[in-house]
């Protein structure tokens, strides 16, 4: 745990700001590498190194990040889902259903997606859990994230590294 303890702390930030309105458009393309650079340099100062870093653990260090976020992230967002009975996706139903009766498919299909998202929509009201939607969080969460947590890792490597190269040597 020690290793990656920078990941943790770093996973666990961008987790609790997926869970936020506005920041959680932002976590992908942005929460999620910035994290991960924050993590690389915070494991950088807790171990004193000031040498190149491999790309190897800066992988590691962004996937763990991006591990961490989406198990925190989805926690997160199923006890509130939980507890309100309510999320984005009964909030934003209406549109939804509108969006998917624009799709150019035919109308079979159409009712059985909608009814797939009625179903889910109704279980949430009723008992604030679906397992439909609980399957869907998890598995958005921890592609998305580790994705794009592995991508800030290897971002924040070669910004690190150019760094190193364009400081002068004494």
């Amino acid at each position: 745990m020690k290793k990656y303890l920078s990941s943790f702390v770093c996973g666990f930030g961008a987790g609790v700001l997926q869970i936020v309105p506005v920041a959680k458009s932002l976590s992908c393309c942005l929460l999620l590498p910035a994290a991960s650079f924050l993590a690389i340099s915070l494991d950088r100062k807790a171990n004193n190194l000031t040498g190149r870093i491999q790309i190897k653990k800066a992988l590691m260090i962004g996937l763990m990040t991006g591990i961490y976020a989406a198990i925190f992230g989805s926690v997160l967002d199923l006890v509130i889902t939980l507890i309100t009975k309510n999320n984005d996706l009964i909030a934003a139903f209406p549109e939804l259903q509108r969006m998917v009766n624009s799709f150019p498919l035919n109308e079979s299909l159409k009712n059985e997606v909608l009814s797939l998202f009625q179903k889910v929509r109704e279980e949430i009201l009723a008992y604030g859990f679906s397992w439909l939607y609980t399957f869907s969080v998890l598995v958005n969460n921890f592609v998305v994230n580790t994705l794009f947590g592995s991508i800030g890792g290897l971002i924040g490597a070669q910004i690190i590294n150019s760094r190193i190269n364009n400081t002068p040597q004494n």
